[in-house]
Order: C-alpha cells, then sequence, then structure tokens
C-alpha cells in the first residue's frame, strides 16, 4: 500500500485547483459581489441562492444548511468519498503527481476505492468502444445506429460501445490491467455467475456509458439486439457506490453548458433520443436512467438553471401522444408544482419519439416540435377533459367539478386567474365569472389547509414552500437579489412564526425584496421615505405581514409625521398585536440598508419606485387582459379609451423603472 499523502501535495492540489470550476460541475454559478460567487445549495432544494463560493480564499459556504470548507471538502459532500479520494481526484484532474509517504510514487491499484472504480469503468467504457468499431459481430450494434440516422461521430460523441459475445471476455481484459474481480463487481461491470465465477454484466448489446457531471463514467446502459437475448430491452448498471439512478441523468454532462446558458432542459425518455436532440440542434436534452425522472432529477435541472425564482428556468416534457404517453405526463404534471410556471410539454405524433421524428422527417421536425410545446397546466388540464362529454349538461357540470380542484392548485394567482377563465371556455361554460369565483373560494380553501398543516414554522406565500405568489410579481420582480450577510440573510432564515398564524417573510426572499426595503426605509430613514412611501397603495405589499407593519406605519403617522428614532419604531410596534411581527419591526429596524451613507436618498427614492412600478404593471396586466377580450368593432370608444389608459400606464411604468434601475442598478 502507498503511505500517508504529504501536507505540501495537499496544500499545492488545493492552491492550484480553482474551486469555482470544481463546483461548478455542480451548481451554475454567478457573480454574488467583490470574490464571491453565489448559486442554488447542491444540498438541499431551494428557490432562493444561499450557497456562496470565495474564490480567491478557496473556500464555499452554503447558508442554508451551515455546511462550508474548501474544494477537498465540497468534493467529499459530493461525491460521498474520502478525502484521499478527493485528494486524489483533484490531483488526476490538474494533473498533479503525488509524492506518497513510505511509498514512492502511487501505483494505480493504490488509488481510493471510488477512484478504482471510475479507472475501472473509463477502462470498460474504452474496451466497448473499440469492439463497436473493430469486431465484425458489431455490426448489427452499428446498423442500429445506423439506421436510425446516427453516423460514426455521433457514436463517439457519446462514447457508444459493444459488449462482445463472451462470458468473461470483458473482465479478462480488465483483470490482465490490474483490476481485481471485487473492483469490477463494485462497479457493477461483472458478476458472480452460478458457478461462483467472475462474468460480464453485459454480452451481446449495444451500451452507453453514463456519465456523472464531471464526465466520468458511472455506469452504463444497454439495448437489446439478438432476438434470443430474454433479458429485457434496455438493462442498466445496478446501484453501486458510483450510480444512483435517481440522481443521474444520460446526457448532462455534454448538455450540462447549455443547460446553464439557455436555463432550459429538455426531458426525453431514453438514448436514442438524447442522442437525435443533440443532433438536431437540442442540446439541452436529457434522460433518467431505468428509473423515472424525479424530484432528485429536477434539483440537478434546478441548480444547473439558476433557477432561484419560478421564472429563470423552463423544462419541457417530451411525450409520445399515445395514452401511454398521456399518462406518463399527467404523472409528470403531479408531482412537478415547484416547477410548474415554467413547465411545458411537448406531444409527439402517436407512436413516435424524437428519434423516430427524426429519422422519417429531419433535424428540422424535432426542433419544431420542441418549438410547438403547450405549458403543462393547458395540456394536463385539456386531458382531463376529454374525459367528459362536454356536448351534454351533466358532462360539463362534471368536468368542472374534477378540473376546478386542479386550476386552483396554481400557485401564481394571475395565471390561475387566465387558467380559469380558460377553463370556461375549454368547457363551454357560457358564465367565466361563475368559474373563476369557484377557482378562487377553492384556492383560499387550499390555502387556508396549507397554513393550517403542521410543517416548518414561518412559511408562507412570501417564502419558500409557501403558498401562491403573483404571476406578476416573479415576472416583474424577479431582479431582487441575495445579500451575502452571515449575520442576518441567510436564504432559508424565517423570523419566529406569528402566534396569530401570520406567514413571517424570508429576509432574502428576492420576489418580495423591494417590500423589505421600503419598509426598511420607512422605519430608519422616515425622512427620505416621506410622503412618497406613504401615498403608496396597500396593494403594493403581497405578503400579509409586511402588509400589517405598512397599517401599523400609516396608524403611528406615517412619515411625513415628522417621527423618528427609537420612539419612531415603538411607536410602530406599539400599532401591532402580534409578538412574531414586533419583532419582525425591530430585526427591520437596524437591518443593514446595503448602500453607502451618501447615495441613501437617491438608494431610498430608487426603491419606492421600484415597488410603485411593480405594482403598475399589475394595473397593466389587466388592463391588457381587458383590452384583449374587447372588440374594436364592437365598441370603438370603449375600446380606445382602455386602449389610452393602457399606454399611459405603460409610460408611466417605464419611467418609474427608470428611476428604479438608475438609483437601484442591483434590482434592475
Amino acid at each position: 500500500m502507498a503511505g500517508r499523502i504529504p501536507e505540501q501535495d495537499i496544500a499545492a492540489i488545493r492552491e492550484r485547483t480553482r474551486i469555482e470550476e470544481v463546483v461548478g460541475e455542480y451548481v451554475a454559478l454567478k457573480p454574488g459581489g467583490a470574490d464571491s460567487m453565489k448559486g442554488l445549495s447542491p444540498f438541499k432544494d431551494e428557490k432562493t441562492p444561499s450557497f456562496h463560493v470565495r474564490p480567491q480564499h478557496g473556500y464555499f459556504h452554503c447558508f442554508s444548511t451551515g455546511e462550508g470548507g474548501d474544494v477537498f471538502a465540497f468534493l467529499m459532500k459530493m461525491e460521498h468519498i474520502s478525502f484521499v479520494e478527493a485528494v486524489e481526484q483533484l490531483a488526476d484532474r490538474i494533473g498533479y503527481r503525488i509524492s506518497y509517504e513510505g511509498g514512492g510514487q502511487v501505483i494505480q491499484r493504490d488509488r481510493g476505492t471510488r477512484s478504482r472504480l471510475v479507472q475501472a469503468n473509463a477502462a470498460a467504457q474504452k474496451f466497448y468502444a473499440e469492439r463497436l468499431h473493430q469486431d465484425a459481430e458489431a455490426e448489427i450494434a452499428r446498423a442500429f445506429l445506423t439506421d436510425r440516422g446516427f453516423d460514426l461521430s455521433h457514436a463517439e460523441r457519446f462514447g457508444c460501445g459493444y459488449a462482445p459475445t463472451g462470458w468473461d471476455t470483458m473482465s479478462k481484459h480488465l483483470m490482465r490491467q490490474g483490476f481485481e474481480p471485487k473492483e469490477l463487481e463494485s462497479a457493477g461491470l461483472s458478476k458472480t455467475s452460478s458457478r461462483g465465477t467472475l462474468i460480464d454484466r453485459f454480452h451481446r448489446r449495444l451500451l452507453w456509458p453514463i456519465r456523472n457531471l464531471a464526465g466520468e463514467v458511472i455506469g452504463f446502459g444497454a439495448r437489446k439486439l439478438f432476438e434470443d437475448d430474454t433479458l429485457g430491452k434496455y438493462m442498466n448498471t445496478p446501484e453501486t457506490m458510483l450510480y444512483k439512478k435517481s440522481q443521474v441523468l444520460f446526457g448532462l454532462d455534454l448538455a450540462k453548458r447549455d443547460v446553464a446558458a439557455q436555463r432550459r432542459a429538455v426531458v426525453v425518455e431514453g438514448y436514442t433520443d438524447v442522442m437525435a436532440m443533440h443532433a438536431a440542434g437540442v442540446t439541452t436534452a436529457v434522460a433518467a436512467c431505468g428509473t423515472a425522472f424525479g424530484e432528485d432529477h429536477l434539483s440537478t435541472l434546478r441548480r444547473l438553471m439558476l433557477d432561484d425564482n419560478y421564472f429563470r428556468g423552463e423544462i419541457i416534457y417530451t411525450f409520445d401522444g399515445d395514452e401511454a404517453g398521456k399518462k406518463a405526463a399527467m404523472r409528470a404534471f403531479s408531482g412537478d408544482q415547484q416547477f410548474s410556471g415554467r413547465t411545458f410539454v411537448a406531444v409527439a405524433p402517436a407512436g413516435q419519439d424524437p428519434c423516430d421524428i427524426r429519422q422519417k422527417k429531419g433535424d428540422a421536425a424535432v426542433r419544431d416540435l420542441i418549438s410547438a410545446r403547450v405549458p403543462m397546466f393547458e395540456f394536463a388540464i385539456r386531458s382531463m377533459l376529454e374525459e367528459y362529454d362536454l356536448d351534454h349538461a351533466e358532462g360539463r357540470v362534471e368536468a368542472l367539478r374534477q378540473t376546478v380542484p386542479v386550476v386552483a392548485d396554481i400557485r401564481d394567482s394571475a395565471l390561475r386567474d387566465e387558467y380559469a377563465r380558460q377553463l370556461a371556455g375549454w368547457v363551454g361554460w357560457d358564465d367565466p365569472a361563475t368559474v373563476l369565483r369557484r377557482v378562487r373560494e377553492e384556492a383560499r380553501k387550499r390555502g387556508r389547509a396549507r397554513a393550517a398543516a403542521p410543517g416548518p414554522r414561518g412559511r408562507g406565500p412570501g417564502g419558500p414552500g409557501g403558498g401562491p405568489r403573483p404571476l406578476r410579481d416573479r415576472a416583474e420582480r424577479g431582479g431582487g437579489r441575495y445579500d451575502d450577510d452571515e449575520a442576518g440573510t441567510r436564504a432559508d432564515q424565517q423570523p419566529p412564526a406569528a402566534p396569530t398564524g401570520v406567514p413571517l417573510p424570508s429576509a432574502s426572499d428576492p420576489v418580495l425584496w423591494p417590500q423589505r426595503e421600503a419598509l426598511k426605509a420607512a422605519l430608519q430613514y422616515p425622512g427620505l421615505a416621506g410622503p412618497l412611501f406613504d401615498s403608496l397603495p396597500g396593494e403594493c405589499y403581497t405578503h400579509p405581514a409586511y402588509a400589517l407593519i405598512a397599517d401599523a406605519l400609516s396608524a403611528a403617522g406615517g412619515c411625513a409625521s415628522g417621527k423618528s428614532g427609537a420612539n419612531w419604531v415603538s411607536e410602530v410596534s406599539r400599532g401591532l398585536e402580534d409578538d412574531g411581527l414586533q419583532r419582525l419591526v425591530g430585526l427591520m429596524a437596524v437591518e443593514t440598508l446595503r448602500v453607502a451613507e451618501d447615495a441613501l436618498p437617491r438608494y431610498v427614492s430608487g426603491v419606492l419606485a421600484r415597488l410603485q412600478e411593480v405594482w403598475v404593471s399589475g394595473q397593466i396586466a389587466d388592463l391588457k387582459s381587458k383590452v384583449q377580450r374587447m372588440s374594436p368593432a364592437a365598441d370603438p370608444e370603449g375600446y380606445s379609451a382602455l386602449f389610452g389608459d393602457l399606454v399611459a400606464l405603460e409610460e408611466y411604468r417605464r419611467g418609474l423603472l427608470e428611476q428604479a434601475v438608475g438609483a437601484t442598478p442591483d434590482i434592475a
């Protein structure tokens, strides 16, 4: 066995490894300030970035979980490996040769267990790829790819291979390279036969290597080629130290950069579908391996897309248009509410998958399939309506009875209302207002049920995991920021829930950030906030806690009253009966406004302009909806009047936005 890794080698590897590049294999990072990059935590599903990397210091910290450390600690956590294996893996990455104390230069079999399994898989992939291109018996595998429109370059890009005839051909090949039978079994490459001998896991099959985000081969998927092969159409590597099927997506190693850049991922159902998508130019396609697309897969994609609010990323599921495809889409819908605002379905013609479409109609048809996607909500609701006879009153009533709860579950209030109106049209109900009212009533019931349900304290409509947020709020205010403040802005930090049940917001929720900053300005610098703050309509505050505090500020005389200091804060606090809200006022009274003192007046006016602009945007959205529903021919005067109002509001909104951007560029 090799000896201990010298401290100087550890230090050299740490110094030469750029932590942001290693972390970037798992998490999409964006600038977060001086010597800071941030992204979504890889250790916890979240919607507001709490994970920070300090490139110059070589450290990371996750405010959601408290995890932190150097690049070795990160790799150990992500890959579930030992410290030695992490050091060795990074040494391989940068081409550094370790001189083990007491053991001279390390030999391959002395590396850590995980490293050995990665090396075994890499050696197996090379072996299988050579067999695909060289062996005569692999002609059937080559023909399989050619018949589906894939040439040599496609096969090489995805590392395709062929498992040859013979019970132990690959196993013997790898053992001659120094791998031990136990290592091959642990890697899932070989298994023990009924006679106690070591045999290959795959025989006479076309293979695709499955890689992790770092590009390491961690397993294989194998496709049946011969009729006498009775082991199923597809086989996968069993669960191993490396291969966890619920966390792995085929093609993600190739797609990850475009997924991060485009903030879009296309989820297909098979290996050849991923190949077809990439060949057609849809380079964000991935597929689950041997299991259904699940929450862990979604979390991985969200981190790469930096989906830090519901409107930053886009998932497109592709399904066959037959009955099985529809059922698969409905399963995806039922478990996908955390991404539902930007989730789409691309429905292929019945009996065809993306590979078939490309083979029969070409690359453009594959791209057209993605372009013709429909929102997941629309697809799900329309699919449900197909079960009812809408030509009769009984069918329409029953259809509404079943679909109203589905629409009521939509988290975005504006989107929910719009789907309620559309539902009335799809069903053929002549009174859309009735459907809208029923959906809203059902949504309120469900909101109360969620609020009453046991769960993490402090989570409500404005916080992670909470209830409805207006679509326009997220769309217009998605430019909020996360402040790196260890003392008080952890992404998941929640004040204690109010005794009355009023949910309290997260300090770092980007959607609610303008509201919080405006209230902080009114509490800390009422003279700067002044009459402009007092004139803001109550509808600007969408979170119930912030709305109540705004009411208390008004009841205390408002910012124009001339009060300030501790007495002012105490008076506002006394206007709130709830202990939790009083504590929140105290917290915001001392929470930092992150701007230089000489820039405070401009900053405060910019925050108030931003908050007002969001509210005006909501009025514009409502007005646009009314204009779109009107007929210019039927009511030309009314149409012209509304259109004129819309133009004036748009101009006013642009002025507010310019003021906000000029004074507070961080929230533009």
